[in-house]
């Protein structure tokens, strides 16, 4: 049953009542507005479908080489450590993540403007687009911890302020992710169910949820049910490949307890038409590091 906030005209209300609710998608997956693209018809039908696609051998074996050189540059800058823009793990004080990494970096700027990324991105919301979130992620062997089932757009909408559901995000591979290395899971097709999670937004919440989220995450009925409705794939391929999921997309990861690492560029674009609003459920926007407010499209 959809529910719709009549005061607010919110149709994806959270964290605002007692009891957690499975609202139906009231947007569409693939936007119209851009015709042609990398897409093909049939992996874009599927996309819609289950809320998520592949990539294999988008960068080259070389690119890899080069952005793989790049993230350990970055994560040994002391300099890029003590940034805020820096998220270090919660026990061992090891970088985690880099935000807003394509002004950091020049080479991940260009890579997100390279028409292999951008051109797939608006194909899918139907319109330009600008980077709302970019980082790297780190997932070290052994101790990367992973992180627990959630719909980015859950927190985008809360946080942040984004209306509708008309962002993707692109996960690029710089290592092999294998079955037991911690990959990314998604539950195919439970991205036409928003999950509306209970609990207050605590001040400054961003600082604790970018290590590990306990605020806007779906309870375990809810996930339970879209389990046992959707089923659950992982994202496995070699480096190079690359996972574009849909911004609610139910997905999560668990810890890497093996000697191979995981890491990966991660740019989330969203639609220009799309700007974020005052936030739904937070007294005041995140960081722009973690989401933009600017509304520049990317141009190649």
């Amino acid at each position: 049953m959809t529910v719709v906030d009549v005061e607010t005209g919110d149709l994806y209300p959270t964290r605002v009542g007692t009891e957690p609710s499975l609202i139906r998608r009231q947007d569409p997956v693939v936007w119209p507005g851009v015709s042609s693209g990398p897409i093909d018809r049939q992996t874009l039908a599927s996309y819609d479908e289950k809320g998520f696609l592949t990539v294999e051998g988008l960068l080259t074996p070389a690119e890899v080489q080069q952005f793989w050189q790049e993230l350990q540059r970055l994560s040994s800058d002391a300099e890029v450590k003590a940034d805020e823009r820096t998220i270090v793990e919660k026990a061992s004080d090891e970088v985690r993540s880099i935000f807003e990494v394509h002004k950091i970096s020049e080479a991940i700027g260009r890579l997100a403007a390279d028409e292999r990324v951008l051109d797939r991105a608006r194909q899918i919301v139907g319109s330009d687009v600008y980077i709302h979130q970019s980082r790297v992620n780190f997932m070290p062997g052994y101790k990367g911890k992973g992180f627990y089932w959630h719909s980015d757009f859950e927190t985008w909408h809360a946080e942040d302020g984004m209306p509708r559901m008309r962002a993707v995000s692109m996960s690029i591979a710089l290592t092999d992710n294998y079955p037991f290395n911690g990959g990314l899971m998604l539950m195919p097709g439970a991205h036409r169910t928003f999950v509306s999670c209970v609990g207050a937004t605590p001040e400054d919440n961003y600082k604790a949820s970018l290590k590990e989220q306990e605020i806007g995450v779906p309870d375990e009925d809810s996930i339970t049910r879209l389990a046992a409705e959707h089923g659950i794939e992982q994202f496995t391929g070699s480096a190079g490949s690359a996972l574009m999921f849909d911004s609610n997309s139910m997905h999560g990861s668990g810890n890497n307890i093996t000697p191979f690492p995981r890491s990966n560029i991660f740019l989330v674009f969203n639609s220009v038409e799309n700007r974020l609003h005052d936030p739904y459920a937070a007294a005041a926007p995140r960081p722009t590091f973690i989401a933009d407010r600017s509304f520049i499209p990317v141009q190649r």
